[in-house]
C-alpha cells in the first residue's frame, strides 16, 4: 500500500493522486472499531497551489462489514463520499477549526493523511445503523420483542377511578407545586 505521508515540501506544483485500498486491518490498527470487514477504494489526490499552498480530494468507494444495532448480526454499510480540503503551510500553530481548511506549521515537511481518510470513511456511518425492515436475524428480533418495555399503560395498575395511579414521588411533587 501506499504511503499515507505525504512530503510537502517535495511536491510538484500541480496535480498528484494515489490511490489506497482499505481492508477491514485498516480499521483496527490504531483504534479498535466495529468493523469486521472492509473494501474500499480511496482515489487521493492533493495539488499543490503555491509553496504553502494545498488542496486535497477524497473519492471513497466501497463498502464496510458492521454490527447492526437491532440484531447484532453483520450488516453491509456503503461507502460513497468525497471530501476537499484546503491545507495551508503557516505559521508555527496547527489549526483544524476550520471544516474546510487546514492550518499545519511552516516546520512540517510531511502531512499525514491517514486519519483524514480514516474519519472521512468512518463519518459515513449513521448513527443508528441497520438493516433494512425485515432484513434482521428473526430470532433475535423475536427475543427483542419478548424483552422489551410494554406500552406504560399496561404495566400501571388502575386506581379505583379508573385513572392510573400516580408515582408518590410525583404526587408529593404536585403537592408542593400547587401550594405555591
Amino acid at each position: 500500500m501506499a504511503s499515507f505521508k505525504w512530503n510537502l515540501k517535495a511536491l510538484p506544483f500541480g496535480n498528484q493522486s494515489v490511490i489506497y485500498h482499505l481492508d477491514g486491518s485498516f480499521f483496527r490498527e490504531n483504534e479498535p472499531t466495529r468493523i469486521f470487514a472492509a473494501n474500499v477504494d480511496v482515489d487521493f489526490s492533493i495539488s499543490r497551489k503555491s509553496e504553502q499552498d494545498y488542496e486535497l480530494a477524497m473519492d471513497c468507494h466501497g463498502t464496510l462489514n458492521i454490527e447492526c444495532d437491532r440484531c447484532l448480526e453483520e450488516m453491509v454499510h456503503v461507502v460513497d463520499v468525497r471530501y476537499e480540503l484546503s491545507v495551508r503551510q503557516e505559521g508555527s500553530d496547527y489549526d483544524d477549526s476550520n471544516e474546510h481548511v487546514l492550518v499545519v506549521p511552516s516546520s512540517w515537511r510531511e502531512l499525514d493523511v491517514e486519519p483524514l481518510v480514516r474519519d472521512t470513511v468512518l463519518l459515513t456511518i449513521p448513527i443508528m445503523h441497520h438493516h433494512d425492515d425485515g432484513e434482521c436475524n428473526s430470532e433475535m428480533m423475536d427475543a427483542l420483542g419478548r424483552h422489551s418495555v410494554t406500552h406504560a399503560s399496561e404495566n400501571e395498575e388502575d386506581n379505583n377511578d379508573g385513572e392510573a395511579a400516580i408515582d408518590p414521588r410525583w404526587e408529593a411533587l404536585q403537592k408542593l407545586k400547587k401550594n405555591n
